[in-house]
């Protein structure tokens, strides 16, 4: 209890910290949303109108002291300012319309590689020396090392434009659906996600497999692991019980900080194929000079890791034995 009470501690002085820097660079920085709106509007503008603006997006100069109290009361209330890109749209309302296409391309992506990759890496120091070890390992190290872009335009050009397989852009057919909880809607959906999700599953099921890989054949030869095999124990319950739970750890790590940094997006591919995600829109974000919208992104992707690492901590406790022996 005394250590998961010390944890939720450090997580919050970390999105304490976390939330005052997102506040601090866009302030500190030159300019405000109001100057970068007026700066793309043609012809000169009253200092009235700027005015209204700047009221409107929530821009004032008062002290930054009294500016940091103001965010942090706004942030309590849900209130993230106004996007420029979607004006007079909320930010978060922007980020929730954005933030379920995210979490269903990546969050399925990332469970479909994680789960595959893992067992995979089992499979090949199940049987090294073997087929599967000589062919499987090489060529997922060779996918590894190819860029996420540079895959989705490979499969995008293939798949989408010369075979016609799948839609090549956007998120759902807007000629014949009508976004809602239809059926309709939900399988044009899907289709458009395949081809994104294939290239995030491609791109990702190298790092679990040879990161599984890596850790059972350190694991296997650790003394608990050869004291099972002395004692007569069948091969399968050596393997999983003694081998894999230990060495699934470190992927486990890993995999609590994608979960994370699904809320971010997989920037790259979300921009190759148009798909309406949170990579989507920090790029819109980033082209129109949206800070608010940058802020409320950024803040969403720092509470989404810190949770996810949190998560982490606890699901440790459950798997190691030896955390548990050494917290107690």
């Amino acid at each position: 209890m005394r250590h998961l009470l010390r944890r939720i501690g450090f997580y919050l002085v970390a999105l304490w910290v976390s939330v005052t820097l997102n506040f601090l660079i866009p302030h500190l920085s030159p300019g405000n949303p109001a100057q970068a709106l007026m700066s793309r509007l043609k012809g000169k503008v009253s200092p009235q109108a700027q005015h209204a603006l700047e009221i409107s997006l929530g821009v004032n100069h008062d002290p930054l002291w009294s500016q940091y109290l103001q965010y942090i009361n706004n942030l309590l209330h849900g209130n993230l300012g106004v996007s420029i890109t979607y004006l007079p749209t909320p930010v978060s309302q922007v980020i929730g319309q954005d933030l379920p296409w995210t979490l269903v391309l990546v969050g399925v992506a990332l469970v479909i590689s994680f789960v595959v990759g893992t067992v995979l890496g089992i499979i090949v120091v199940w049987w090294r020396g073997s087929f599967s070890d000589v062919v499987f390992t090489p060529f997922f190290t060779f996918l590894s090392a190819i860029p996420y872009f540079w895959l989705a335009l490979v499969l995008l050009y293939i798949l989408g434009s010369q075979l016609n397989w799948f839609p090549i852009h956007g998120g759902y057919d807007t000629d014949n659906t009508v976004p809602g909880f239809n059926l309709d809607f939900i399988l044009s959906a899907a289709q458009y996600a395949i081809l994104p999700a294939i290239t995030i599953v491609i791109g990702s099921i190298a790092a679990w497999m040879l990161g599984m890989r890596n850790a059972m054949v350190t694991t296997l030869s650790e003394d608990y692991v050869m004291m099972a095999e002395a004692k007569g124990l069948p091969s399968w319950r050596v393997m999983f019980t003694y081998g894999a739970r230990n060495a699934i750890l470190p992927n486990i790590t890993a995999f609590a900080l994608s979960l994370g940094f699904v809320v971010s997006g997989s920037l790259l591919t979300e921009i190759v194929f148009s798909y309406p995600g949170i990579g989507f829109a920090i790029l819109q974000a980033v082209d129109n000079l949206d800070y608010a919208l940058l802020q409320g992104i950024f803040l969403v992707i720092t509470v989404a890791v810190l949770g996810a690492n949190f998560l982490a901590d606890l699901l440790y406790v459950v798997l190691d034995p030896r955390v548990r022996i050494g917290r107690s």
